[in-house]
């Protein structure tokens, strides 16, 4: 479906995620912003990425302060020395930053409003969510009625990776014709390590599984 003539802002990180949702967006509304939100993360490397592929690809690009959330909630995203640890009895992560989602689709939206724009467009997945609770469905059709009913006007929040895994993020990615630039040039890496990273993270070890469970399957397609 093609909105026309209508505005869309992207919550964009710089991440595979993020960037294929970006590209999602592109491919659906006539204008799109994209913003990104500095939060005191680990390395700054982030924000040179999204900035970079954004004015590569001629997208307007806002980058909103939120160094609140890294007093807030300090934990392995906002702190080099807190190392990267994986959830334990049904915990999630130490890289879940308390009320993040909350606060960045907020401010998105926000924004969304001065621009005119009604459309806003997240990397979320309930799929392959590391536990995450504000990365569930749930949480952001609630929030989107919340959001409705505070500014009075209405929005739509678009989750187009909800219920996709990582393998079918990928497929998507190659759908969409992005598959090789979304490999080589986004940053998803805890490391801070663009492309493939460090390989030895979360996030790493869950994309790169991804990446081979959708080329071994697409192998044996063809």
């Amino acid at each position: 479906m093609r909105f026309h003539n209508e505005k869309a802002v992207v919550v964009f990180s710089g991440g595979q995620d993020s960037t294929t949702c970006l590209f999602w967006a592109l491919e659906r509304f006539e204008e799109v912003h994209a913003v990104t939100f500095d939060y005191g993360q680990r390395h700054n490397k982030e924000l040179d990425v999204a900035r970079a592929i954004a004015e590569e690809l001629g997208v307007v690009h806002k980058v909103m302060n939120m160094d609140l959330l890294n007093q807030l909630a300090p934990n392995a995203l906002t702190r080099d020395d807190i190392d990267v640890e994986e959830g334990k009895d049904g915990e999630p992560p130490n890289t879940f930053v308390e009320g993040r989602n909350l606060l960045f689709f907020s401010f998105a939206t926000i924004y969304a409003s001065q621009i005119g724009a009604k459309h806003v467009v997240t990397g979320v997945c309930e799929t392959d969510y590391s536990g995450y609770p504000d990365c569930r469905d749930m949480f952001v059709k609630s929030l989107n009625v919340s959001l409705n009913l505070a500014i009075d006007k209405e929005f739509v929040l678009h989750t187009p990776l909800m219920w996709l895994d990582k393998k079918e993020t990928w497929e998507l990615a190659d759908k969409l014709g992005k598959l090789s630039y979304i490999k080589n040039h986004t940053l998803t890496c805890y490391n801070g390590i663009v492309g493939d990273g460090c390989g030895e993270c979360p996030a790493c070890k869950l994309r790169q599984a991804g990446y081979e469970q959708y080329l071994n399957e697409k192998e044996r397609e063809e």
